[in-house]
């Protein structure tokens, strides 16, 4: 099978990472158009190409650009449809749902398995394909929904992860002493699902242990204390807030 071209509007780090990621594994990467070029010739001599843009500008670039029928038009926005390239006989979505810190790192992670959040023209999926990722089909109204289950699994987790660091100072230990446990936390998602893998004071009901950690808290670090704690009641079939009566 001939190899695929590809170029990338709006090379940063996303964008960049997939144009890395691509060129290793045999597609043919043109020269990219940065922001403040002209969208002209964009599409000439290429197969696919990915508007890596934020997602606020995904439309107005994607309207900016000329018509081709024979070339695929896509975008990296987790939470947009394919409506924002309307107007392109041929289009598509491809979200990695990966945190990119940088075009090299990214490029590297793109290329260990990652899942991807696609839709439209099998082009995507040839290149989710090539890259050995993992395609799930998110049909656009369903695309916002995805989104945020990704932002709350990367961008949440790493907020929460900063209160485990404060908290870890003022006990005088260093974060990565609790990086294990958490790893093994998710991994004991992946295996038996969030209720199955919940486990410590809250899934046991030990009240003594919860009221002493929230006698040591803050204020501020209460509130976000409690407010996962109940979503662990909750999970454990303990509908009684944590911050209720029958935890004191």
């Amino acid at each position: 099978m001939s190899a695929l071209r590809l170029r990338i509007v709006g090379p940063g780090r996303a964008g960049g990472a997939l144009q890395l990621a691509a060129e290793r594994v045999g597609w043919e990467v043109r020269a990219p158009v940065r922001r403040g070029e002209s969208l002209d010739r964009a599409l000439d001599d290429v197969d696919l190409v990915v508007v890596a843009t934020p997602d606020a500008a995904v439309a107005e670039v994607a309207a900016a650009m000329p018509r081709d029928t024979d070339v695929v038009v896509a975008h990296l926005a987790g939470s947009l449809g394919l409506d924002v390239l309307a107007g392109h006989a041929r289009r598509g979505a491809l979200h990695p749902v990966v945190s990119l810190p940088s075009a090299e790192v990214g490029a590297d992670l793109l290329l260990d398995g990652a899942w991807f959040a696609i839709a439209g023209d099998p082009v995507v999926a040839r290149l989710v394909d090539d890259l050995g990722g993992r395609a799930v089909e998110v049909a656009d109204d369903a695309r916002t929904m995805h989104h945020a289950a990704a932002t709350v699994a990367a961008n949440h987790l790493v907020a929460l992860l900063a209160q485990v660091d404060r908290l870890a100072a003022r006990a005088g230990v260093p974060l990565e002493a609790y990086l294990a446990i958490a790893h093994g936390a998710i991994d004991n998602v992946g295996r038996l699902g969030p209720a199955g893998a919940l486990t410590g004071p809250v899934a046991r009901f030990d009240t003594a242990t919860v009221g002493r950690h929230l006698d040591e808290l803050d204020e501020r670090e209460r509130a976000l204390y409690l407010a996962l704690a109940d979503e662990a009641a909750l999970l454990a079939g303990r509908p009684t807030p944590v911050g209720g009566p029958a935890w004191r």
